[in-house]
């Protein structure tokens, strides 16, 4: 199995850790000591080899994924002109891999998750490969813990045949838009839908032949970029076909029309982070409900918090129920329950000009 590790993402919901020079994927969030684009690979390791595995993201960023996954061949970190979102993203692996293993497997992950049980994960992307041997186009269906309205659902139907008594996987009836409250609620109660956390396996040639079907400007664009690898004018032809690379994610170019696509259960402590107080979650918390992501911490009196500190000590005194986060130039306080507002941060700096700060 290959795999590429898609890393082109902002993250401005966790600024001021996430920067436009050094977003989320890039930096060190749960306090591990690694990059989550580190733990992304290291979680792979024993399934993909890094002399298998390819990082696409932009031109902004290829210093850093080079410099923090330095077993990655330079080669296999695909540079993207500018952001198309993720099926060009894959089309552009794809072509690289048909020149030279066109009868792989590709996985397809986001580089800025979190996922607590590697082996769970590790269990499950093995199945995957196996379904996409078969031709099937598999997903890996988060199991929901709750009625959340902020991802969209994978549907499942019948059974398939697995290789292990361990494993499950289905077919999958339908991917769903993100639901509200009620519909979400409703999911939980019959059974059967899993979050859709990004994970996608499948052969080079389904992945090429659904973008062929299903998105052919997608398709005759990354074959162009393709013909011209290894010529005088690759470069040229990539910012070329890129200029006018339709931008659509792979759910709507290819998954929710897809040919045989399967769904593999996965349940292994998986969180987005897509922002600061999801760290709740994955953190450990002290006896007053307190998690610390990183840093010199004092907590007198307060519970309910979430602090991360870069450099200095963060003291809390008779406060509950706040984010705290401190990187040395920009310190931002708000409450755990309305940290979504920070975009709104971010946004209110970029109309300030003041660039420096994102």
């Amino acid at each position: 199995m290959y795999a590429a590790i898609l890393a082109g993402g902002v993250g401005t919901r966790l600024w001021p850790r996430s920067r436009q020079d050094r977003p989320k994927q890039f930096t060190e969030i749960t306090g591990s000591g690694l990059t989550m684009i580190q733990e992304t690979a290291l979680r792979l390791e024993g399934v993909v080899n890094s002399d298998r595995l390819f990082v696409v993201t932009g031109a902004a960023f290829s210093g850093l994924a080079r410099e923090q996954l330095p077993d990655v061949p330079a080669q296999q970190i695909l540079v993207e002109p500018s952001g198309r979102n993720t099926a060009p993203a894959i089309g552009l692996a794809c072509i690289h891999l048909q020149r030279t293993a066109p009868d792989a497997v590709l996985a397809v992950l986001p580089a800025d998750h979190v996922i607590l049980d590697s082996e769970g994960f590790r269990a499950a992307l093995r199945q995957a490969g196996e379904l996409a041997t078969d031709g099937y186009l598999v997903t890996l269906g988060i199991e929901p813990t709750f009625a959340h309205t902020g991802y969209g659902y994978i549907k499942r139907s019948e059974p398939l045949p697995v290789s292990t008594a361990e494993a499950t996987a289905y077919a999958v009836d339908r991917f769903l838009e993100k639901p509200n409250r009620h519909t979400a609620e409703e999911f939980l109660l019959e059974g059967g839908y899993y979050w859709n956390g990004g994970i996608f396996v499948a052969s080079v040639a389904v992945w090429l032949a659904e973008l062929a079907r299903q998105t052919p400007d997608i398709y005759t664009r990354v074959q162009r970029i393709g013909e011209a690898m290894d010529t005088p004018d690759a470069d040229a032809v990539l910012e070329r076909e890129w200029a006018d690379m339709p931008s659509i994610s792979v759910d709507y170019a290819i998954m929710e029309h897809a040919q045989r696509v399967a769904v593999v259960p996965l349940q292994a402590g998986w969180n987005d982070v897509g922002s600061w107080d999801a760290l709740e979650t994955i953190l450990e918390q002290d006896d007053r409900g307190n998690s610390i992501a990183k840093g010199d911490v004092l907590l007198l009196d307060s519970e309910g918090n979430i602090v991360y500190s870069d450099k200095r000590l963060v003291a809390l005194v008779n406060v509950s129920n706040l984010v705290v986060v401190d990187t040395g130039d920009t310190l931002l306080i708000g409450d755990k329950r309305n940290m979504q507002r920070v975009k709104d941060v971010v946004e209110q700096l970029r109309r300030q000009g003041r660039t420096e700060l994102l």
